[in-house]
């Protein structure tokens, strides 16, 4: 019963969070489990159970390199019912064959690709194998790139897919397996649940929400500063909006490696906040000079109008007959402590704005400390 409970429960959580591609993946390893269950408890020792393994030993490779080239459409959406209509087609076709009794259609399609012995020391046809190989590239090429919990758990399926197939004869594998899968699908929509709440999406770093959590449990000393990028309004205005995202993300790329143990997060719009625990200002502001100089000299190129928008030809082709642009940018910071005439971390905030206007108002891209003239 295991395997169906988590099942059940993680199917609930990707409906509740609108993650249809997860309930794509847990109706198909569900089904797996199913009919694996009611056939092959012999092992592969009847023409139904081998009918099973072969037919599932294409269905869930298969639907897993479909399922991880897709973008997130949610279930209940057009696209959401058709991808569904689409896996339930494939098990009723499942379902034909194997009250049938035919095995035709599965052999063949899980027929060996190169005879060799390499092979037949497992259960898994070489077509499965391909296609396994070919989703958990995908998948870790997806999870690379946006460190997704999601993306992970998709990464642990196909591993958990291909242990399956390939030892279907293995005492309790398949209730092990597929609880694992229910599982880690649960803890990953849970994680990435939490992500959405405390992130800030664009950037990465964490959002406004995850600052009010840390700054309820700041100590009795401690050093707040704001950041804010110099002249943003006009950047946007000139260059476009796209290149202002882009700015946002280099300054966050920066923010992120603050050393003297700051703790970046972004505030909104163009403003960020670092925290730095047990610090003062004075402690903190060498950190923040280095942050502000390494902001500074950062040269960001921008795409020229003539240049492709295909990236691998827009870097051959930015030193060749196109050419670039080198823009910088720089931020204006102001810092404030905990202690003396301020008694809440609200009013340190207020302090450290206070400071940074001072440092936007004497010419910008510099460090100000709160009290200081």
């Amino acid at each position: 019963m295991a395997p169906y409970l988590l099942a059940m429960v993680a199917v609930a959580s990707a409906y509740h969070f609108k993650r249809g591609r997860t309930c794509l993946v847990l109706l198909l390893s569900t089904s797996a489990y199913y009919y694996a269950s009611r056939y092959g408890s012999p092992g592969l020792a009847t023409p139904e159970s081998v009918l099973v393994h072969q037919a599932f030993a294409v269905l869930l490779p298969f639907n897993l390199v479909i399922i991880s080239l897709m973008s997130e459409k949610g279930i209940i959406g057009s696209a959401g019912r058709m991808r569904m209509a689409f896996v339930l087609f494939q098990l009723v076709i499942f379902w034909i064959t194997l009250q049938q009794g035919s095995q035709t259609l599965w052999a063949v399609l899980t027929r060996p690709i190169i005879q060799s012995r390499l092979f037949e020391v497992h259960h898994l046809p070489q077509i499965s194998l391909l296609l396994l190989l070919l989703a958990a590239g995908i998948i870790a090429r997806r999870t690379w790139q946006r460190q997704s919990p999601l993306d992970g758990a998709f990464f642990g399926a196909a591993i958990a897919f291909g242990l399956l197939l390939a030892r279907p004869d293995t005492p309790y594998i398949a209730p092990v397996f597929n609880s694992a899968i229910g599982l880690t699908f649960i803890l990953a929509i849970i994680q990435d649940s939490h992500n959405m709440a405390f992130r800030d999406d664009m950037t990465g770093l964490p959002s406004r929400r995850a600052l009010n959590e840390l700054l309820r449990g700041l100590g009795s000393r401690y050093a707040i500063a704001m950041v804010d990028v110099d002249h943003f309004k006009r950047f946007n205005d000139t260059y476009g909006h796209d290149v202002g995202d882009q700015v946002l993300k280099v300054v966050a790329s920066r923010l992120m490696a603050v050393t003297g143990g700051g703790r970046s997060f972004r505030y909104g719009g163009e403003e960020f906040t670092v925290i730095f625990p047990g610090k003062t200002a004075k402690d903190a502001a060498p950190h923040l000079e280095k942050l502000r100089k390494s902001i500074e000299e950062y040269k960001m190129a921008l795409r020229s109008d003539e240049r492709p928008k295909d990236d691998v030809k827009g870097q051959v082709s930015r030193a060749k007959q196109y050419g670039s642009r080198d823009v910088s940018v720089t931020v204006s910071i102001g810092v404030a402590e905990s202690g003396g005439r301020y008694a809440s971390t609200e009013e340190v905030i207020k302090a450290s704005d206070t400071a940074l206007y001072r440092a936007k108002n004497g010419g910008r891209n510099q460090v100000c400390l709160a009290g200081q003239r």
